[in-house]
C-alpha cells in the first residue's frame, strides 16, 4: 500500500471512530483546535480543572498536552492527566510551546516529560533544540531554527523518552528511534496564522487515538495537516480566509486530494 492509500485509510479510521481527544491546551488556540478536530471528524474536549482531568482522560482516546499558557494549577492538572493516561494506556501527545523562552517554561517541560514519557512530542525546531540544550533560545513561540537543524536533538529526545519526535517546519521530520521520515506538504501562508502548530499536535492526537503505531499516526496527521494547508492556500487571499478554507479542507478532504498533493510532493 502506498503512502497516499495509507494516509487515506488512516483518515477514514479517524472519521469512522470519531475519537474523543482530551486537550489541555492554551487559551489562544482552544477554539481553533476544537474546530479543526471537529472538521477532521474527531471529537474534542478541553478540560483543565484538576477536579476532572483524570475522569476525562478515562473516557478519552488520547491526551494532548500543550503548555502554551502556563500556570501552576494547570501544570499540576497536566501531570495528573498524563499519569492517568499512562495508567489507562492511551497515547500522550506533548507540545512544548515556547520551550527555551524562559527558565520556568523549559523547566516545567522537562519535569512533565520526566514524570510521564509521552508517546509523541511535536514542536518546532527551536523548541525541540531547547529540550536538548539549555543554550537554545526561541523568539516567543516562533521557531528561530529551520526544522532540519534539530536532527541531533530530536534523535536524542526520541531515545531518551522512547517517543516519536515530530519537528515541524517547511519540511516536517518525524523521528522514531533511528528512523527518520519527511513530510513536505504545507503552505507558507500557514505561518501567518496563530496556533497552526498547536492544531497539528491536536490532529496528531486524533490519529494516534485510532492508529496503533505512533510514527504512522504522526506521519499521516502531518500529511493531512499540510495538504489541508495547501488546499486552503490555493483559495485564500490572506491569513483570515486561510483559516476558513483550512477547516473546509479538513472536512472535505478525500482520496483524490491526498493523491494529487502527494504526487506534487514527490515531483
Amino acid at each position: 500500500m502506498n503512502r497516499s492509500d495509507i494516509t487515506w485509510n488512516h483518515l477514514q479510521q479517524v472519521r469512522k471512530s470519531a475519537p474523543l481527544v482530551h486537550n489541555i491546551t492554551n487559551y489562544v488556540v482552544m477554539n481553533n483546535t476544537a474546530n479543526a478536530l471537529l472538521a477532521l471528524g474527531a471529537s474534542p474536549v478541553m478540560a483543565h480543572a484538576k477536579e476532572e482531568v483524570t475522569d476525562m482522560v478515562n473516557i478519552a482516546g488520547s491526551l494532548v498536552i500543550n503548555i502554551g499558557t502556563l500556570s501552576p494549577r494547570w501544570v499540576e492538572a497536566m501531570d495528573m492527566a498524563m499519569t492517568a493516561a499512562k495508567k489507562k494506556g492511551i497515547p500522550i501527545i506533548f507540545d512544548p510551546v515556547g520551550a527555551g523562552a524562559t527558565p520556568y517554561r523549559t523547566q516545567t517541560v522537562k519535569e512533565l516529560l520526566n514524570s510521564n514519557q509521552p508517546d509523541i512530542i511535536r514542536g518546532n525546531a527551536s523548541e525541540i533544540i531547547a529540550l536538548y540544550s539549555a543554550e537554545a533560545r526561541t523568539k516567543g513561540v516562533d521557531s528561530t531554527q529551520k526544522s532540519e537543524t534539530a536532527s541531533e536533538a530530536a534523535l536524542f529526545l526520541s531515545d531518551k523518552y522512547e517517543s516519536v519526535v515530530v519537528v515541524s517546519g517547511k519540511v516536517d521530520y518525524i523521528f522514531s528511534g533511528k528512523e527518520v521520515r519527511e513530510v513536505k506538504s504545507g503552505a507558507e501562508l500557514m505561518t501567518r496564522v496563530t496556533g497552526m502548530g498547536c492544531t497539528a499536535s491536536a490532529l496528531v492526537g486524533a490519529f494516534a487515538a485510532v492508529i496503533d503505531e505512533p510514527d504512522e499516526a504522526a506521519e499521516s496527521a502531518m500529511r493531512v495537516m499540510g495538504i489541508a494547508g495547501e488546499l486552503a492556500a490555493d483559495k485564500a487571499d490572506g491569513p483570515g480566509t486561510l483559516q476558513l478554507y483550512f477547516l473546509d479542507a479538513l472536512y472535505t478532504m478525500d482520496k483524490t486530494h491526498i493523491g494529487i498533493k502527494l504526487s506534487d510532493e514527490q515531483m
